[in-house]
């Protein structure tokens, strides 16, 4: 399968616009993504509630600083996640797409926390209590790029602009 996939690192006008368009669309609906960090030398995926900004380059979760992901994101900044439409069912074999999003995060400091509370909270807002908690880390991933997977080969670069 390795040489049916098609890698268009940097898509042009409507190509790039429909991408880019989907790409929202995806991260605006789904709910939750996977998480995955590095603690020492070991991979570690978890489910996270998240919201992106308007311009994609960043995306917004949160965690308690007890939980492993936490430990593991203080050793190491550089992240990714996944966020993909799946319904588990035989149509994704034609349907389904992944996004996963590249970048390193840093915890917000309380000057940043008001633009994450007003992204995160109209997307989650069963999340309130949670986030008021002292023992909630706001995270925020800088992403550096995306890659857009659809039809489980069609594989696109997109780069999020400085």
């Amino acid at each position: 399968m390795e040489d049916q996939v098609r890698l268009n690192a940097n898509p042009k006008g409507q190509q790039a616009e429909e991408l880019e368009q989907y790409l929202r669309n995806m991260l605006k609906t789904q709910l939750f993504a996977v998480l995955s960090t590095v603690g020492g030398d070991q991979p570690y995926a978890s489910l996270v509630a998240f919201a992106t900004s308007n311009d994609l380059s960043r995306i917004y979760f949160t965690t308690s600083r007890m939980t492993r992901k936490f430990s593991n994101l203080e050793g190491n900044p550089k992240s990714s996640m996944l966020i993909d439409n799946r319904s588990n069912q035989i149509g994704d074999l034609r349907k389904a797409a992944a996004a996963t999003a590249l970048g390193k995060v840093k915890e917000l400091s309380l000057d940043q926390e008001e633009d994450f509370q007003n992204i995160f909270l109209k997307k989650h807002s069963h999340f309130a209590d949670f986030i008021s908690s002292p023992n909630t880390a706001k995270i925020c991933l800088l992403v550096d790029r995306y890659y857009v997977v659809s039809r489980f080969q069609n594989v696109f670069e997109f780069k999020v602009k400085p």
